[in-house]
């Protein structure tokens, strides 16, 4: 997403040598949604894959998500999850990306006029055709999970999970392990928050999204960044960085759960996935809960217009 929106400038030429930096790397598992800049990303990752080796590019797996609504301006109008919108915003994407079929297919959002079993129902039928090959959904509740399962098999859940944001453990996460579900944990590192890279005097781009980002504001920031310092503590005395411990982290939370890394560019892709080298002993991921307690985080991960949207937080 931070290579085409939300987050400020990104450089398109360093977005694709990092996209080409990571599957050298190993990374197969390429997240977008067709509304991040209203296709632009797509055509991003279309062009990566597209000019990637041929052995690279056939690892490559798509997760796109559709639903969500934009105008002209930039501007969102909602989201639509009728079984005749998900398979239009599929063709456009399967054009965009230059594939031949979308690996795993989701819902950015759930549409509250929309049953969940029709939204799913309609990308069972885009797997029948091999369009797609596994039904996702995105930040939806224990019960709307649990809806969508009994309507057709689905394979993942994309949903906020980091050491600031912990709120699917209660229900969502035993919920999806309940019923075979992988999660897809994205925001490992809160849009940079915990990357250890934010100052407390950092001013944002009027098009970076953290300017309105309650957890991002005011005494929110500087509470937040308490926590990174208390973590940074931690994390020097293992011999990694902030943002290294923080992904670490949530890999240790299961093999269910795959962390989405926001990595725009190659210098940050290589420090994240350092984090793979990061083994947390038990002693460690005590000394990590006391740095960052669960439900210490200051404000709401998205702004209340937005938190409106998220079934997840129901």
């Amino acid at each position: 997403m931070g290579m085409s929106a939300l987050y400020g400038h990104a450089d398109r030429d360093e977005s694709i040598a990092t996209i080409h930096a990571a599957l050298d790397a190993g990374v197969t598992l390429l997240d977008t949604g067709d509304f991040y800049a209203m296709g632009h990303n797509e055509l991003l990752i279309g062009e990566a894959l597209r000019t990637a080796p041929a052995a690279l590019r056939e690892k490559a797996l798509t997760s796109v998500k559709f639903g969500a609504l934009r105008d002209p301006d930039g501007g969102w109008s909602g989201y639509d999850g009728r079984p005749a919108a998900v398979k239009n915003f599929a063709a456009y994407s399967l054009q965009r990306l230059g594939v031949d079929h979308i690996d795993v297919y989701r819902i950015a959002r759930l549409d509250p006029d929309v049953p969940v079993e029709e939204t799913v129902g309609a990308i069972a039928e885009l797997v029948e055709a091999g369009h797609v090959r596994h039904i996702g959904l995105s930040e939806v509740g224990a019960e709307t999970l649990r809806r969508a399962a009994a309507a057709a098999p689905v394979s993942d859940l994309q949903i906020e999970y980091s050491l600031l944001s912990r709120g699917i453990e209660a229900e969502i996460l035993p919920t999806a392990r309940e019923l075979g579900i992988g999660v897809t944990a994205y925001g490992v590192l809160s849009r940079g928050l915990i990357s250890g890279h934010v100052t407390r005097d950092r001013q944002f781009a009027a098009n970076d999204f953290r300017g309105m980002s309650p957890r991002f504001q005011g005494e929110n920031l500087q509470r937040n960044l308490d926590l990174v310092d208390a973590l940074r503590k931690v994390a020097e005395e293992r011999g990694a960085t902030v943002a290294q411990t923080a992904i670490a982290w949530v890999l240790s939370r299961g093999e269910d759960i795959v962390p989405l890394v926001g990595a725009r560019t190659r210098e940050r892709l290589a420090e994240s996935l350092g984090a793979l080298d990061v083994a947390l002993s038990p002693d460690d991921l005590a000394a990590i809960e006391a740095a960052v307690p669960a439900g210490a985080a200051a404000g709401e991960r998205y702004p209340e217009s937005q938190m409106a949207h998220l079934d997840s937080e129901r």
